[in-house]
């Protein structure tokens, strides 16, 4: 199968999917979440792949979703807000329900959506210049996928999120339990290639048991149920639509993103 927005390679048993718009910082449209999906059960399907490496084209992971596409589209309304953001949690949370390992491989930005679709990941191998963030308050959006309490404290999450933080370096991001390993810049993908081999090699049906029973115990603790909680939460606060996002798309709109952005950041500058 060809694919517009993606690459979807194997080398023996080791999957590997590329977000492939780096003119975009890889930002996810709805065709890319698409593909993500369609790779996933291509993975699923095929009993010969036991890992899945997922990681970014260019000098980004991802920027997270799209903000031109929705610009452009104007959803509106209950409805169409559920099916984009149903969209949105099941692309990113596919990795964490894979019946099969996945491993984030990330450099650059890794922010919003894809700082959540990273996170859901089983193990997340970062270069020194990784970012990682939750910026989307500082916009008036909400987050789609609230798994940042899950992976670290609720005092650090909230702190990320309250804030709008969108420059969590990769040294940071290990203190909290964001990701598993630093590597140097360039050795992302070939550190998470080597791991994916290595865990290759196991037994497929015990890795399947195993990690069906290691996110079992967190199920266990409601997080699905506090994942559709806050998923239904972001639904109201995009369907109503909250001043700040109207501005940030009306600028948006009329100058582009960068000045829509530069707005945004704006309002944040300490005044002297």
């Amino acid at each position: 199968m060809s694919y517009q927005t993606v690459q979807f390679t194997h080398d023996d048993a080791v999957a590997t999917l590329t977000l492939n718009r780096p003119e975009r910082l890889n930002a996810m449209n709805r065709v890319m979440l698409q593909e993500i999906n369609q790779v996933c059960d291509a993975v699923e399907a095929d009993a010969s792949l036991r890992v899945l490496v997922v990681t970014g084209a260019g000098t980004a992971f991802s920027s997270g979703f799209d903000l031109k596409e929705q610009m452009e589209a104007r959803p509106a309304g209950a409805e169409q807000w559920r099916k984009i953001l149903d969209d949105d949690f099941n692309a990113s949370m596919r990795f964490w329900s894979l019946s099969k390992p996945t491993i984030a491989a990330v450099q650059g930005h890794c922010l919003a959506g894809a700082c959540e679709l990273a996170l859901a990941c089983d193990i997340t191998i970062a270069a020194e210049n990784a970012l990682f963030g939750e910026p989307e308050l500082k916009f008036g959006a909400g987050i789609v996928t609230m798994i940042l309490p899950w992976m670290t404290g609720p005092k650090q999450a909230k702190e990320i999120i309250f804030n709008g933080i969108d420059n969590v370096s990769a040294a940071e991001a290990l203190r909290l339990g964001l990701i598993n390993r630093v590597v140097p810049k360039g050795e992302h993908l070939n550190t998470a290639l080597a791991m994916a081999r290595h865990i290759a090699a196991v037994d497929p049906v015990l890795m399947r048991e195993t990690k069906k029973a290691i996110n079992r115990t967190y199920e266990l603790q409601g997080m699905r149920e506090a994942l559709q909680t806050a998923l239904d939460i972001d639904l109201h606060i995009e369907s109503h639509g909250s001043p700040d996002k109207r501005e940030f798309m009306a600028i948006a709109r009329k100058d582009g993103l960068r000045a829509a952005i530069a707005w945004r950041d704006g309002r944040f500058t300490p005044k002297s």
